[in-house]
């Protein structure tokens, strides 16, 4: 096993420590939580810059690490639904999406085809609106109100994204759809 392929199994692992310090405190803020999360975003940057850079991409770690990345995406939006951070709508949104993508892949991937396309600027950007958006979120910071509108904003670029990403792995023609 190498060392990114590790991050990533690690980055499974912060899930349950995500839920139990979302739940384990009664602060309003989640701090220790938002702690793991952030935590997680870095082992997800570190995992993909080392396994790039000292060319240990592995067919594993392909997989793995988009998993781990929504898993932690989808227990985040439960526990914020749970809190009544954000709305059943939103959140639903965007755990369909996920769960879509990750459903999707699988079959692909048993179907013997690479349905695991590699992280473009449009995926980096919606991974960098997400955990901006949570913090925004779980911290109240300006504003509820901002975090909802940031939400939305999320929601949305996540499904272009999508539609970028199928459109890449040229699965479905996507310009015939549209």
């Amino acid at each position: 096993m190498n060392l990114p392929n590790t991050l990533t199994l690690v980055r499974l692992l912060l899930v349950p420590v995500y839920l139990a310090a979302f739940y384990g405190t009664e602060s309003p803020h989640k701090i220790a939580a938002l702690a793991v999360l952030l935590t997680a975003g870095l082992t997800d940057v570190l995992d993909g810059y080392i396994a790039r850079r000292r060319h240990l991409e592995t067919q594993t770690g392909q997989l793995l690490d988009p998993l781990a990345d929504k898993l932690m995406m989808v227990a985040v939006l439960f526990s914020l639904i749970q809190s009544h951070r954000v709305p059943w709508l939103v959140a639903g949104l965007l755990v369909f999406r996920d769960a879509a993508m990750i459903i999707g892949a699988a079959f692909f991937y048993f179907l013997g085809k690479r349905a695991v396309p590699k992280a473009n600027r449009w995926g980096k950007t919606t991974t960098i609106f997400y955990y901006i958006t949570i913090c925004a979120v779980m911290l109240a910071w300006p504003s509820v109100t901002t975090g909802l509108v940031l939400m939305w904003f999320t929601v949305c670029l996540s499904y272009v994204t999508t539609l970028l990403y199928v459109a890449s792995m040229q699965i479905i023609d996507v310009r015939r759809i549209l």
